[in-house]
């Protein structure tokens, strides 16, 4: 067990350390515009080229009916036959295609194993469609995949980093058709918040029109809508790009998120506590199991050798709960209360919890 002192409460400090002086951020940053979004593309291919990785035919059939109608389409004929090669893999890829993305230019894919391969390095992918959720072909990919794991095995033991069945293509997509956008032609646009609050909606609202006065109306939290008032003379496009640089105060509600499968713990500068008593006492029971082996005297008749367990129970209670009144007006207060119980981050996990339950603290938990 070890304090939060070290480095939960040192940044701790940092972050809160003038909480009335938060900055500016820009408008651009924390808003996208209606409509200008990705778009997800996905496609089925064959990496080839691999080195008796690939797919067991047999296993995959998939892998095996792909092949011959690739090579069909090639003028091979190979109905019929059996193939045995495992150099051969079937994949699945996918892409995010950027707005506005033009014909011609490239875009990253994902390549990922579907059968029983074992490692994708050093393969091909051939040439392959990606489509969009209405079935039209968006771009075109291939080229050679590059696998940021590995892995290498030997009769008795084996070594892996990472993960050899999936694999990126830097620009290895070439976009075919675009996505049209009616952009110049709208009479305003909506900017949505990436983080909804009334707060922060209403600033952008308010600097806007400071600036542009009548332009601007916020519609709910997560919407501000933009409209040219009379006394700009651009279009809806110029306005979006003159606001998007004006800086406004980001307001955020008080939050705890927990990731309880590493143990971290996150908080904001609003979190807030009212007086509450904690009693922590770390129970910790240890079993640790040493058997031994009895062997039969020399020249014994009838002996045999058997296994004696021996086990070790050890419990350590953490020398009693300590008990802490903390009042925590601030994130400083609060942490600081919290390491005067000299608790781990899991254990930290389950008091925030307790508190929250309590009815003392004053912020929004989310478990990830």
């Amino acid at each position: 067990m070890y304090r939060l002192s070290a480095s939960f409460l040192a940044l701790a400090l940092a972050f809160v350390g003038a909480p009335q002086a938060m900055a500016q951020t820009r408008i651009k940053d924390i808003v996208d515009v209606e409509n200008v979004r990705e778009n997800q593309l996905v496609g089925y291919g064959l990496v080839v080229g691999l080195a008796g990785t690939g797919d067991r035919i047999r296993n995959a059939p998939f892998t095996e009916e792909s092949m011959q109608s690739m090579l069909e389409r090639m003028g091979v004929n190979i109905r019929g036959t059996q193939m045995r090669t495992q150099n051969v893999a079937a994949v699945s890829i996918t892409a995010t295609m950027p707005p506005f993305s033009r014909s011609g230019s490239r875009i990253d894919v994902q390549v990922s194993a579907l059968g029983d391969a074992t490692s994708l390095q050093g393969g091909t992918l051939i040439a392959s469609s990606l489509r969009a959720l209405d079935g039209e072909i968006y771009a075109v990919a291939q080229g050679p995949v590059a696998v940021s794991g590995f892995k290498g095995q030997g009769a008795a033991a084996s070594v892996s980093r990472g993960v050899t069945t999936s694999a990126r293509i830097a620009g290895g997509a070439i976009v075919e058709r675009e996505v049209p956008y009616q952009l110049r032609s709208a009479n305003s646009l909506k900017l949505a918040l990436k983080n909804p609050d009334f707060s922060t909606a209403d600033r952008i609202t308010r600097a806007i029109n400071g600036r542009y006065p009548g332009s601007a109306q916020m519609l709910d939290p997560a919407t501000v809508e933009v409209r040219p008032s009379n006394q700009f003379a651009g279009s809806v496009i110029d306005l979006v790009t003159q606001v998007g640089d004006l800086e406004v105060k980001v307001d955020q509600p008080a939050k705890v998120v927990i990731n309880e499968a590493s143990g971290t713990v996150v908080m904001n500068s609003d979190v807030r506590i009212t007086p509450v008593a904690i009693a922590q006492g770390g129970l910790t029971i240890s079993v640790t199991e040493a058997p031994q082996v009895s062997q039969p005297q020399p020249f014994s008749q009838g002996g045999q050798t058997t296994v004696v367990p021996r086990t070790q129970v050890q419990v350590n209670d953490g020398n009693g709960a300590s008990l802490a009144v903390i009042n925590g007006p601030s994130l400083k207060a609060l942490v600081s209360g919290l390491n005067t119980l000299g608790v781990s981050p899991r254990d930290l996990i389950t008091i925030l919890q307790a508190i929250k339950t309590a009815g003392a603290l004053q912020a929004e938990i989310e478990v990830q």
